[in-house]
């Protein structure tokens, strides 16, 4: 979910339609969607290709992902 989260993020902030995305990355809108809500864990192959469709570079995805899980984490201690 952080992945989909940060990708949902990334793609609102620079106003990208899912299927405009789906498309930049060669993959059906269906599929970007499952991604997005954390229904599919992406392979290696399909982060590099979802984060050149948002002109960003997969370390910089991950990276967000990151912080959402240390977001999620931080949250569900309590603090």
């Amino acid at each position: 979910m952080a992945f989909g989260a940060a990708v949902r993020v990334a793609r609102l902030t620079q106003g990208i339609a899912q299927e405009e995305l789906a498309a930049k990355a060669g993959i059906e809108r269906s599929h970007m969607g499952k991604i997005e809500r954390g229904e599919h864990m992406p392979t290696l192959a399909l982060i590099l290709r979802i984060a050149a469709g948002l002109k960003l570079s997969a370390a910089e995805l991950v990276s967000a992902a990151e912080r959402n899980l240390r977001a999620a984490a931080h949250d569900s201690d309590g603090h």
